[in-house]
């Protein structure tokens, strides 16, 4: 089969079925929208959700990009190479909101509504947070671009090829990969000097993260002391 025929197949297969995708995006979308913790209007740990679904014109660009003749991306290992077609991002102000969102998701694997198609993954560079990371039982990885995020895999049910990924982190990492995504994709950047300043955006970032931590921190102390 060539790679003309092959690309082309496996997009007529993702477009067959692209409405499942959108269902089932659809209804993690309406768990992070409407779960209580997440919707207070005083007390919601979550700023703000994006969400989007692969275009099948982006689909024949990426497997385009990503072809391999010893090792091409075909109909019958698509949904298992390619996990992305349907994406979600959660986006909260610091990272003590944290763990009451990764408790939330790990409820709903816990009451089989969703099934984690792998291990929930954090992607960070700062060791203290890969002890933090640990506690809640979540391994972590190293990017060399100093990627941020915690990537969560779901799907419906075990058996399914539908999958949902959901990526959780604050505005200030955000903030960085909208930076690093306009800069680097679909095509690293070459430039030496601009990587090295996106490295050491991240580390401002980071420190933003840890500011925005001790901020919330001292505001709801001084709610308690205040009885409020």
């Amino acid at each position: 089969m060539s790679k003309e025929v092959a690309i082309q197949s496996c997009v007529d297969e993702y477009s067959r079925i692209h409405h499942r995708f959108n269902q089932f995006l659809n209804g993690v979308r309406d768990f992070f929208e409407l779960e209580p913790p997440f919707n207070d209007k005083h007390t919601s740990v979550i700023h703000s959700i994006k969400y989007r679904l692969k275009d099948p014109d982006h689909l024949r660009d990426k497997l385009d990009r990503k072809w391999k003749d010893e090792d091409p991306i075909v109909i019958e290992n698509l949904f298992t190479r390619i996990t992305d077609f349907a994406g979600l991002r959660v986006l909260h102000l610091y990272h003590d909101q944290f763990p009451i969102i990764h408790e939330k998701i790990i409820e709903k694997v816990t009451s089989r509504d969703w099934v984690f198609a792998e291990s929930p993954k954090a992607y960070t560079w700062d060791p203290e947070m890969v002890k933090f990371y640990e506690t809640l039982g979540i391994t972590s990885q190293h990017k060399e671009s100093y990627y941020t995020s915690i990537h969560y895999l779901v799907k419906p049910r075990e058996d399914s090829s539908i999958t949902c990924e959901i990526q959780v982190r604050t505005l200030f990492e955000e903030i960085w990969g909208e930076i690093d995504h306009t800069i680097n994709y679909p095509h690293p950047i070459d430039s030496v000097p601009c990587k090295e300043q996106i490295r050491v955006l991240s580390k401002l970032v980071s420190t933003g993260t840890r500011l925005a931590d001790s901020i919330f921190r001292t505001y709801n102390n001084h709610l308690e002391i205040k009885g409020e």
